[in-house]
């Protein structure tokens, strides 16, 4: 009986431990911080090796913080090769999600770095790792980055963070990660990024601003960046009923000249 009870225990482990999640919301405040803390509720990572350099100071991957955590990857002394945080194993993705996250260069890093987020088929080798978008550059110390990324269709199940410092003793943090669908969008300039929000209305027929700043022209485009609309924002709305259902990038022209990047889904 003894032998049964713990071979279903160890059958509920490994199912649990498989588990592939269907979207992430995920504010690291539940983490244990510390330098060593990886792998943990579901999180791995694969830091970047210490160089020779005296004294030696090794690169980590870092939870810090009290009640508000936040994840940090940390160069030492090893100025050129990447980290990596891999996010627990999702559901092959379909292309019909989109990645948040905040992300900010860390006082007193000396320099810059770059984050690029990606797809991995196995969480122990990088090698499997393919870049999803842009490379991000992480410039300036504590201002907040707001980034938002659709993840493609794909066999690999594992949304990866690679970090890469420019030089010894970069920091680079991120916070807030969420994959799931999205409809509702915010402007990505720092200086608006609290000023002007959008939705699409339950019609899927016209994007809804609200905000202190006012927008004023809005021009959208396809994935594939091509222009499909354009025009003056009306009454906070802006009419999308002649789009298809898909992915789009906007550029929103505001009353105080400024201009807003951001995205939405139409379903």
């Amino acid at each position: 009986m003894k032998l049964k009870l713990l071979f279903g225990a160890l059958m509920l482990s490994a199912v649990t431990a498989n588990a592939q999640m269907a979207t992430l919301n995920e504010n690291f405040n539940s983490f244990t911080a510390g330098n060593t803390t990886f792998p943990q509720n579901g999180w791995s990572a694969i830091v970047a090796p210490m160089t020779g350099a005296m004294p030696p100071v090794s690169p980590r991957m870092l939870v810090v913080g009290d009640a508000d955590k936040t994840i940090q990857s940390y160069a030492g002394n090893n100025a050129v090769t990447p980290s990596y945080l891999i996010a627990p194993q999702i559901v092959a993705p379909t292309g019909d999600k989109t990645l948040s996250f905040a992300t900010t260069l860390v006082s007193p890093s000396p320099g810059p770095g770059t984050l690029q987020i990606g797809l991995a088929s196995n969480p122990a080798d990088m090698s499997t790792f393919v870049p999803v978008g842009s490379a991000i550059n992480v410039t300036t110390i504590g201002a907040v980055q707001n980034i938002s990324v659709n993840i493609p269709a794909s066999n690999s199940s594992y949304i990866v963070f690679k970090f890469t410092p420019s030089s010894t003793h970069v920091a680079i943090q991120i916070d807030n990660v969420v994959y799931n669908s999205a409809t509702l969008g915010t402007s990505d300039l720092f200086s608006l990024k609290d000023n002007l929000k959008f939705a699409v209305n339950e019609e899927n027929s016209a994007l809804q601003f609200v905000g202190k700043v006012q927008p004023k022209n809005v021009e959208i485009y396809s994935a594939a960046g091509q222009k499909v609309a354009s025009g003056k924002v009306e009454n906070s709305n802006f009419n999308i009923t002649t789009l298809q259902t898909g992915v789009y990038y906007l550029l929103i022209e505001t009353t105080d000249g400024n201009t807003v990047k951001s995205k939405f889904i139409k379903k």
